[in-house]
């Protein structure tokens, strides 16, 4: 039992390298009815590949988009707040004497015209 014990090591070890080496390990029938199955491996591996690239790319563009929008967004905080402060009634009076504009600033309030709703017939 030793004898064939050895002899199973030995050709696991020999032969089988050497008929990788030689090429001949590839034409046997038990690798050549593995070979769609190795071929689909490869398609699926691929199309992994190809899915975690897109989606990192997607990331670096989403990250992207986050950043500018949050530039935007202070942007448009600063804007507001220079606008508020040139709304304000003296930034327009002094505005308006700067400019030499024949505006006067009305001493009364403002009134609403209340308008009486015509009968229809």
């Amino acid at each position: 039992m030793t004898e064939e014990k050895v002899k199973k090591k030995r050709w696991f070890s020999f032969t089988w390298v050497k008929s990788i080496l030689v090429g001949s390990a590839l034409s046997s029938q038990k690798v050549t009815r593995q070979i769609p199955f190795v071929m689909f491996l490869a398609v699926l591996g691929i199309g992994l590949i190809t899915n975690k690239y897109i989606t990192e790319k997607t990331i670096k563009q989403m990250e992207m988009v986050r950043d500018s929008l949050k530039e935007y967004k202070s942007e448009s905080v600063i804007h507001e707040t220079e606008l508020m402060y040139i709304n304000r009634p003296s930034e327009v009076s002094k505005r308006v004497i700067e400019r030499k504009i024949d505006l006067i600033e009305p001493i009364e309030p403002p009134k609403r015209i209340k308008i009486k709703k015509m009968e229809t017939k």
